[in-house]
C-alpha cells in the first residue's frame, strides 16, 4: 500500500469569510487547548489528522476543543442524545445574519450588547448565543419547549462568565407558539435565528440518520448511531419543516413592528416554493434567501422583514 501522503484542499468548503473554521481543522492546536481530545485523533486515508465522526464521543470532544480554542468557551456539554450540532455551518448562519444587519446599516455590522436576538429553539447547545456573543456581542434570549434542554443550555450559561450577562432562556410553554409567551410588552429584537425539525416523523428522522451516516462511512448503514443526536422535537415534527416555517411565518405577521428581521434556515430546497408563497401572503416587505454551501449538504438562510424603508432607517436610528 503506498504511504504517499494525498493532498488535501486548504480551505473547507466555502464557509463564510470570518468563520473561524474556514480552513481544514488544526488539530495539534486544538489538543494544546483540550488535550482529551488527542485521544480520539487518528489518521484517515490522507494521512492526515482526524476523528471518526462515526464515533459520537469524538465528535462531542471536537466541538468542546472547537469552542475552547477558537471561541474561548471553558464549559460545553450536552446530555445525551441530544442534538450535537456542527459548528461551522452554525457560526455561517450568524455571520450572515451579521452581514444582513450591515446591509441595512451602510455596511457597517452593528456590535454590541444593543443588538437583541431571538433564538427559537435554543437546544441544549446553546450554539448561536455562544458564536453570536463571542463574536459580535450581541444578546440573546434563548427559547424552547424542552425543559431538560433549556437546563442544560443554563449550564453552559453559568460555567461561562462573560455570556451570563448577554443570554436568557425562557420556557415556551406552548409548543405552537413561536413568538407569543416570549415577547414582553414594548420589548424588541433586531433578529430571530431557527434551525427547524427538519423531517415529517420519526421514521423519515431515522431514515436521514442512516443516509447522514452511510454517507460518512461511504457504504450502507442499516443501524442507527447517535453521533449526530437529537430528541424528537430536534429532528421532527408534524409536517415536518415546510409547515414548521409557514407556521412561524404566519405568527411574525403578530410582531411585525417588534421584530427587525426573522429568518430561518431552510434544508429542503423544495420546501421554498410554498415559503415564498406565504411570505407574500403575509406582505413582507423584503425577503433575502442566502445561500449556504457545507460541503455535500446544501442549506439556505431565508429572512424576511415587514418593516419598510423608512420604518428600517428610523429602527437604526432609535436603537443602534
Amino acid at each position: 500500500m503506498s504511504s504517499i501522503k494525498k493532498e488535501l484542499p486548504k480551505e473547507k468548503f466555502r464557509l463564510h469569510p470570518r468563520n473561524k473554521n474556514g480552513e481544514r481543522y488544526d488539530f495539534e492546536a486544538l489538543i494544546a487547548s483540550c488535550p482529551e481530545l488527542a485521544t480520539f485523533v487518528v489518521l484517515n486515508e490522507y494521512k492526515d489528522q482526524s476523528i471518526d465522526f462515526f464515533n459520537p464521543a469524538a465528535v462531542k470532544m471536537l466541538n468542546k476543543a472547537i469552542l475552547k480554542h477558537y471561541y474561548k468557551i471553558d464549559y460545553w456539554d450536552i446530555p445525551p442524545s441530544y442534538l450535537c450540532p456542527p459548528i461551522p455551518g452554525r457560526a455561517d448562519y450568524i455571520h450572515h445574519l451579521a452581514d444582513l444587519l450591515a446591509s441595512c446599516n451602510e455596511g457597517k455590522i452593528p456590535i454590541g450588547k444593543k443588538i437583541k436576538c431571538l433564538d427559537v429553539g435554543v437546544g441544549a447547545n446553546c450554539i448561536y448565543p455562544m458564536i453570536g456573543v463571542k463574536e459580535y456581542q450581541w444578546s440573546f434570549v434563548g427559547s424552547d419547549i424542552d425543559e431538560a434542554a433549556l437546563e442544560s443550555a443554563s449550564k453552559i450559561i453559568e460555567g461561562n462568565l462573560e455570556l451570563k450577562d448577554f443570554v436568557e432562556l425562557d420556557l415556551q410553554e406552548n409548543s405552537r407558539d413561536f413568538f407569543k409567551g416570549i415577547l414582553r410588552t414594548d420589548e424588541k429584537f433586531d433578529l430571530t435565528i431557527c434551525n427547524p425539525p427538519f423531517h415529517a416523523s420519526l421514521e423519515e428522522a431515522q431514515k436521514g440518520t442512516l443516509r447522514k451516516l452511510s454517507n460518512l462511512k461511504g457504504k450502507k448503514i442499516s443501524t442507527p448511531t447517535l453521533n449526530f443526536g437529537g430528541q424528537g422535537a430536534e429532528l421532527w415534527c408534524e409536517g415536518g419543516e415546510e409547515r414548521f416555517v409557514k407556521d412561524m411565518i404566519f405568527q411574525s405577521r403578530q410582531c411585525r413592528n417588534d421584530i427587525f428581521w426573522f429568518s430561518t434556515l431552510i434544508s429542503k430546497e423544495s420546501s421554498l416554493k410554498s415559503v415564498y408563497q406565504i411570505l407574500k401572503k403575509v406582505d413582507a416587505k423584503e425577503v433575502k434567501t442566502i445561500d449556504l454551501n457545507l460541503g455535500n449538504k446544501k442549506s439556505r438562510i431565508v429572512a424576511w422583514t415587514f418593516l419598510s424603508p423608512v420604518q428600517q432607517r428610523n429602527w437604526m436610528k432609535e436603537k443602534w
